[in-house]
């Protein structure tokens, strides 16, 4: 595992490591604030050998998520949690990163944070996203339809106060959430956005938000930027044929490899994220690595979703891409990184009851994997 265990520099910072742990929603945080067994846990994990973690998603604004206890950025006892975390993850070396996450319509108007915030729920047109499921809401409805935001630009101020908002909790960089079906996908995909102004039609004009909410980033951060997109993923309701799929993505990757961007994250075609809905599966099935990486020049690529420990080595070994991002064997091994390192098996059964729906000790299936013998 030689090419996985090289540093690597990302913006301003080194990495010492091609290994990255992915953004990972766990909903263990107090109502909207990170705590202190979130800070058990993302130490565990940077101890464990990763070489750059991406925080959760943490929310840029009070949304009704159907995730409770999702941690937010938006306000000063946020930032101050999420620095306890970082100073932690700061002590064994690694590096960190904020993922800035908006629902969009995948929020509800019902949930308590949303009605807090006493706004709408917004999204790029008023078209419902099929299925969800906010189960702590009676009858655990689904997604509604949202109200068209009429000035995106408002949503990008709120991006970049929550940019000035990691920065002042130490965090390294920013990873933008593109993926997934929120907010930033849903302007992207043709399906999800029927505007006729310039934030909707062309893969310009689809590509629009992204790019000016990379740019309001940039202001603040630098180089330590970074985007995260599933060109390939079918939850929350996304996908285009595979044609426009290439050629709003390659769009995209394009224009943001002018931006002396840190890193793309690709995220490849996984079943977990290819929902049904009527009879038929979602997502768009391609090589997203193969379809996608040439238009990349100048970010460093990671891969994410199902990738092995030989397969990263591969993969970096190779030059197909300069990192790698593991999901759920983060989940499940806090020392991912040294196991690897070490020719350990991946051998902790995930316990996927507890991933997302904490039970009663919230510590359970989440802080309490065991680590390997060395």
């Amino acid at each position: 595992m030689s090419a996985l265990f090289t540093p690597l520099k990302l913006g301003s910072v080194t990495i010492p490591n091609r290994i990255g742990m992915s953004a990972l929603t766990r909903n263990r945080s107090s109502a909207t604030v990170p705590n202190e067994l979130m800070r058990e846990y993302y130490t565990q994990r940077s101890t464990g050998g990763a070489g750059l973690i991406v925080t959760e998603g943490a929310l840029i604004t009070r949304q009704g998520t159907e995730w409770t206890d999702a941690p937010g950025i938006w306000e000063q006892s946020q930032v101050e949690g999420w620095k306890k975390i970082v100073d932690s993850v700061h002590v064994a070396g690694t590096k960190i990163y904020c993922q800035l996450w908006h629902l969009g319509r995948s929020s509800h108007p019902e949930a308590p944070e949303q009605i807090a915030a006493g706004v709408p729920v917004y999204a790029p047109s008023a078209i419902s996203a099929r299925g969800g499921k906010f189960r702590f809401l009676p009858g655990a409805p689904g997604y509604v339809t949202p109200t068209e935001i009429e000035d995106p630009t408002v949503l990008i101020a709120l991006f970049k106060q929550a940019a000035i908002n990691a920065k002042a909790a130490g965090f390294d960089g920013v990873e933008l959430h593109g993926a997934n079906g929120y907010l930033v996908h849903q302007f992207l995909d043709s399906t999800s956005n029927k505007r006729t102004d310039k934030w909707g039609g062309s893969a310009e004009n689809r590509a629009r938000f992204a790019i000016e909410t990379l740019k309001a980033l940039i202001e603040v951060w630098g180089p330590d930027v970074a985007l995260r997109i599933s060109p390939a993923g079918g939850y929350n309701d996304m996908g285009m044929p595979l044609a426009e799929t290439t050629a709003t993505f390659g769009y995209l990757l394009r224009e943001v490899s002018k931006l002396g961007l840190s890193y793309v994250a690709l995220v490849r075609y996984s079943p977990m994220f290819d929902l049904e809905y009527d009879g038929k599966k979602r997502a768009t099935q391609h090589d997203v690595v193969a379809s996608l990486s040439p238009f990349i020049s100048g970010p460093a690529l990671f891969v994410n979703a199902g990738v092995t420990p030989a397969e990263a080595e591969e993969l970096v070994g190779s030059g197909k891409a300069a990192g790698v991002f593991f999901g759920i064997p983060y989940m499940t091994h806090p020392d991912l990184g040294r196991r690897v390192k070490a020719g350990k098996p991946l051998d902790n059964a995930p316990d996927f009851a507890t991933f997302y729906t904490p039970g009663a000790d919230p510590k359970l299936g989440y802080t309490d994997y065991k680590e390997a013998v060395y």
